[in-house]
């Protein structure tokens, strides 16, 4: 295996492969480099002397800059690099996109809805509008599973729907309808208490019209005993379940979320491009991906900006960026302040090292949309979404805009599901061998295995997730919502 990579000619640091230790001579290409310091695998190492204030250069571009004269074979990392992030920027569209060139899409076995959507799953939720209700939902999922042997029953569980005032409400009626109409779920209870702001008349405002074969509504403080009326919804829905098959179904029927968590220095060299590539795959097949985690936008946001099929467009990515921006400065926080402890421990720096590395799960297709948190993907192609980087808010973000399965890059590995198949997808061989309960897929191999071989495997891998294959994620719990919030709390 080979010492480092330099990810781009122009880049003046490199990635270590593997533990190098301090004097040892290593090779980048067939540049020898004597390392200065140990450094740990997935970290940089400066390729040429810097200057105090120079830039350090990965995938083509600034990723900070050295806070110190730095010697040729040193560690770069938060020791000596520093962000050259600041606030809200302007912005100049220079349009850098090509349509890619349509190819005839495979098929999978779905389960065909009567509005045309396809779901990867044929479930029954229990959606609760307020969290005072969680437990009676639980104990309906309970019942209804026993009483019917149907197991596709899910009780989806969350704090809010109550005490919360503008947007805060509104972002969790947008997020709970987003679910009440996906399409994975053949039918759905929603569950009510009755004096709580988001009640059940409040959330079909924003919910609007639903097909009450499919939707049902129940009011808990209306009945006498709620869990048994519950059960008799929740049996009836199973019902209706019971009816759909999978049939065959082109995979342009299919929104992949694109989220990575837990990254390393990895993640920009295997996992994220595997993605970028399955994206420019999925949309030339007519297919959907989104992509969201705005703050691990800053930093790569003109890459694209710049993919925007249109200058309208443009300007309202140019909003998304500069909105989040302003809503870390609103709370008196630092626009760079986003790569976790876990992520420093895997290689990545600044905020630019990490967002340049998350912003390949995007590929190179243009951006055909730009989505508010809470609204649904509407049209083929690449579309952005408002949402943060947290995990489990931006994954369940994704499932509420449609996605019917979310594709979850990680170096560092976490169990964590949402309400969707959430395939696990490490950037390395180490983290695979160590957590196969958690990862579903070893995108390390493109260290070693011809790039097209491995997006053969993983197209494969999706697709068989799609027509039914269990991800790990889906062993463990997928049940709680984890949805946006900002404002007060009554």
């Amino acid at each position: 295996m080979a010492d480092l990579i330099r990810i781009h000619p122009s880049d003046n640091a490199a990635v270590a492969l593997r533990d190098l230790a301090a004097g040892e001579t290593v090779f980048c290409g067939d540049q020898p480099v004597c390392c200065r310091d140990a450094i740990l695998q997935g970290h940089k190492i400066a390729l040429r002397d810097l200057t105090e204030g120079e830039n350090v250069v990965k995938y083509g571009f600034p990723i900070g800059h050295v806070s110190r004269d730095v010697p040729a074979g040193s560690h770069l990392h938060t020791h000596n690099v520093r962000s050259n992030l600041s606030g809200e920027l302007s912005y100049t569209y220079t349009p850098d996109f090509r349509e890619p060139e349509p190819i005839e899409p495979l098929t999978f076995p779905g389960y065909l809805r009567e509005d045309g959507r396809v779901g990867v799953r044929n479930e029954v939720w229990i959606i609760p509008t307020v969290g005072c209700v969680n437990s009676v939902a639980r104990e309906i999922e309970t019942q209804a599973r026993a009483r019917s042997g149907f197991s596709e029953i899910y009780a989806y569980t969350h704090p809010y729907g109550c005490s919360q005032l503008g947007d805060d409400q509104l972002y969790t009626q947008k997020a709970l309808s987003g679910l009440i109409r996906h399409p994975n779920a053949a039918g759905v209870l929603v569950l009510g208490l009755g004096c709580e702001n988001n009640n059940i008349p409040e959330l079909q405002k924003v919910l609007g019209k639903m097909n009450p074969d499919r939707v049902r509504f129940l009011t808990a403080q209306e009945h006498k005993d709620e869990i048994e009326a519950g059960v008799q919804q929740v049996l009836e829905l199973v019902e209706r379940a019971r009816t759909y098959q999978r049939t065959p179904c082109p995979v342009s029927k299919l929104v992949a979320g694109l989220k990575c968590g837990g990254s390393d220095g990895f993640s920009g060299i295997t996992a994220n491009p595997l993605l970028g590539r399955f994206s420019d795959w999925l949309i030339a097949s007519g297919g959907s991906a989104v992509l969201t985690e705005v703050p691990e936008m800053f930093g790569a946001e003109t890459l694209l900006m710049n993919r925007c099929v249109s200058p309208e467009l443009f300007e309202k990515a140019v909003h998304l960026i500069n909105d989040f921006k302003a809503y870390f400065l609103r709370h008196g926080e630092k626009v760079d302040e986003n790569p976790s402890p876990g992520n420093k421990a895997g290689g990545i720096t600044t905020l630019e090292d990490k967002s340049l590395g998350c912003v390949q799960k995007g590929g190179t297709a243009p951006v055909h949309d730009v989505i508010a948190y809470g609204d649904t993907v509407k049209e083929a192609g690449l579309t952005l979404l408002q949402g943060p980087g947290n995990d489990l808010v931006s994954a369940t973000a994704m499932a509420a805009a449609g996605a019917q399965l979310i594709l979850f890059t990680t170096g560092r590995g976490t169990p964590f599901g949402c309400p969707v198949p959430t395939m696990k997808v490490a950037t390395n061989h180490r983290l695979a061998e160590n957590k196969p309960g958690w990862i579903d897929f070893d995108a390390g191999s493109l260290l070693d295995t011809p790039a097209e071989t491995v997006l053969q495997s993983f197209i494969e891998k999706v697709l068989a997730v799609a027509g039914g294959e269990p991800v790990r994620a889906e062993t463990l719990t997928k049940t709680e919502l984890a949805i946006f919030k900002d404002g007060v709390t009554l």
